[in-house]
């Protein structure tokens, strides 16, 4: 067996062996990327470094990046489906290519020194090529090496094609494509590594797509070559300097490595899982399909919150904090209705994810953690109550009126979407007074709801800092001028809270407890366009944080940066830690910069919006 702590601690100390420097993790939340409502990778916070910007640590770096994916919340509780994950990742930033990343993932893999499995039971994919793009040759060529290294002879095996006996590198299509971020910009093949997790069964049988889908072959790690850099007419030409990216999942990996059948069966969940059989008193292995899945879910949604809130989101009806919110309250309406746990729960459960992970992400550990999940929680409880008596109503005037004993499919999304009340406390209402409920057209408008929401989303965050555009580029710059200004006419007491910037504006959180008079935002205008006009040089410099500090740098973020960071310096005007892009020169931003629009955006932080027009 092998311990969560064992698998992350091996690969940074592998990746650190091989020269790599090793990095934190970044905050869930997107520092300056509007491209996306969490981190949800590995390589999200590393775009810029990927696409140009020179990190403080050099060319070569491997973290564990702990990341939040919202966009199928609905299916957690299945075998495969979580909010929060951890990603073990390396990257080489124009040093190592293809034949240095296969090496490594190979030797990582099956040398016993560090997880030493069985090389007969590894497989791997690569890109098959298009009308564009050749096969990737030379990936082939460096994995047969590997194999040839322990007597095995690697085949290849079409995309369409039944493995057969000397099947071992599967060349498949737009599975094995990777990007570009937007649209242009590096893309490239990508080579992922599967483990066999039934070899008593024999030889492989059917395709690669078919074995997957079985679970016979389970992804553990994937390489992306970004080679190329995709023009505006949509050519390629080949990058002067390549990148590789790689990420293996370490509950996926942790539970392939172990021989359990899913991640709910390995040390990042089983604390977690006996906790709630003990607040519930039901049994997670003994128990109906129901109270497991409920389980699952509970566990995986609070260990997401505490995450999510140690990085500094709270509860609210937007963007984030609608995200935490839900997933709270999805969590305390599982434990409610399916498990019956009357009693306010959910911090229990917290504290023994914070036991879990302290150690590994100790922001996790600050008071407002738990504060924040009992006042959702009571809130949320409160709300249900509303529901309930909302729904009695309806019963009461539906019996009355003698109409159809059903809850339709409006109705009951209604309620869902209102109040928060789950189908499954609709469905026990119901069924208290002789009443069915139409849950296929419930779905049916959940899902709609639940497609316009991904459409929406998907527009709010096109672009950005992936998307490393001269407009972004001038805002994030003039970010940087709208702090100084902020402390300049406001005070010291100024310090950025976060920040989402794109192509088209820039939105800024600030400390600060009251509005701006319309004299200060003139006053913070005036600042920005006076450096603008003033045409200074925008001056980067490498140093370690306690001389960042000594300079007087501003830094919202510094934890992200490790020991080194980049201070850039507008003489004058602005000093910040910072890993974004930015402008040259100050004159190099066109236009006039402007506050659109001022408002609070939680106690104690403002909220501006602006633009260059």
């Amino acid at each position: 067996m092998i311990t969560s702590d064992e698998l992350r601690q091996k690969y940074l100390d592998f990746f650190e062996s091989k020269d790599h420097a090793i990095i934190p993790s970044f905050p869930v939340i997107p520092e300056n990327d509007p491209t996306l409502l969490f981190i949800n990778c590995g390589v999200a916070p590393l775009v810029p470094y990927l696409m140009g910007e020179k990190h403080p640590k050099g060319n070569r770096l491997a973290d564990v990046q702990k990341s939040i994916r919202t966009i199928d919340i609905e299916e957690v509780g299945d075998d495969t489906h979580l909010t929060f994950f951890e990603m073990l990742g390396n990257w080489s930033i124009g040093d190592y290519f293809k034949q240095g990343a296969i090496e490594y993932s190979w030797e990582f893999l099956t040398d016993e020194k560090w997880l030493g499995l069985d090389p007969k039971r590894i497989y791997v994919t690569v890109f098959n090529g298009n009308e564009d793009i050749a096969r990737d040759d030379d990936s082939i060529g460096y994995w047969k090496k590997q194999f040839e290294k322990v007597g095995i002879e690697a085949g290849i095996c079409e995309e369409d094609e039944d493995a057969k006996d000397d099947s071992r590198i599967f060349a498949l299509g737009v599975d094995n494509w990777w990007g570009p971020a937007g649209e242009t910009g590096p893309t490239g093949p990508s080579t992922e590594i599967f483990y066999d997790t039934r070899p008593e069964e024999g030889s492989l049988k059917g395709t690669h797509e078919q074995m997957v889908d079985n679970f016979r072959l389970v992804e553990i790690w994937n390489n992306v070559l970004m080679e190329f850099d995709k023009k505006e007419d949509g050519t390629f030409e080949k990058l002067a300097k390549q990148n590789v990216d790689t990420g293996m999942g370490l509950e996926r990996t942790l539970a392939v490595l172990n021989g359990v059948e899913n991640v709910f069966a390995t040390d990042v969940f089983v604390p977690i899982i006996e906790k709630i059989e003990q607040l519930s008193g039901k049994k997670y292995n003994s128990g109906s399909d129901a109270e497991k899945k409920a389980i699952r879910i509970v566990a995986d949604h609070i260990k997401a919150a505490v995450i999510i809130i140690g990085d500094g989101v709270e509860p609210s009806n937007t963007e984030r904090g609608y995200v935490l919110r839900r997933i709270v309250r999805r969590a305390v309406a599982k434990g409610q209705d399916v498990l019956g746990i009357s009693d306010n729960f959910v911090v229990e459960i917290a504290r023994v994810v914070q036991g879990m992970y302290k150690s590994v992400y100790p922001e996790i550990m600050d008071e407002k953690v738990l504060v924040e999940l009992v006042k959702e929680e009571e809130k949320f409880r409160k709300t249900i109550e509303d529901a309930s008596r909302e729904s009695d109503k309806w019963f009461k005037l539906a019996i009355e009126n003698n109409s159809k004993k059903e809850v339709s499919g409006d109705v009951a999304f209604k309620w869902f979407q209102t109040y928060g009340l789950p189908l499954e406390m609709t469905e026990e209402k119901a069924n208290e007074v002789g009443f069915s409920v139409d849950k296929d057209s419930f779905y049916e408008a959940l899902k709609k709801h639940q497609e316009l929401s991904r459409t929406a989303s998907a527009g709010m965050f096109k672009g950005g800092l992936s998307d490393t555009k001269e407009k972004t580029t001038m805002l994030h710059t003039s970010a940087h001028l709208m702090l100084a200004g902020l402390r300049n006419v406001l005070g010291d007491h100024v310090h950025q809270k976060g920040s989402n910037i794109n192509g088209e504006r820039l939105r800024f959180d600030f400390s600060h407890g009251e509005k701006m008079t319309d004299e200060e935002r003139q006053a913070v205008e005036d600042f920005v366009n006076g450096a603008i006009e003033a045409k200074i040089d925008v001056v980067m410099e490498e140093m370690s944080l306690p001389e960042a500090k000594e300079k007087g740098a501003e830094g919202a973020f510094e934890n992200k940066y490790g020991d080194q960071v980049k201070v850039y310096s507008i003489e004058g005007y602005s000093c910040e830690i910072c890993g974004g892009p930015h402008v040259k020169n100050t004159g190099d931003i066109k236009g006039k910069f402007k506050i659109s629009k001022e408002k609070s955006s939680s106690s104690g932080v403002r909220r501006i919006k602006a633009v260059i027009e």
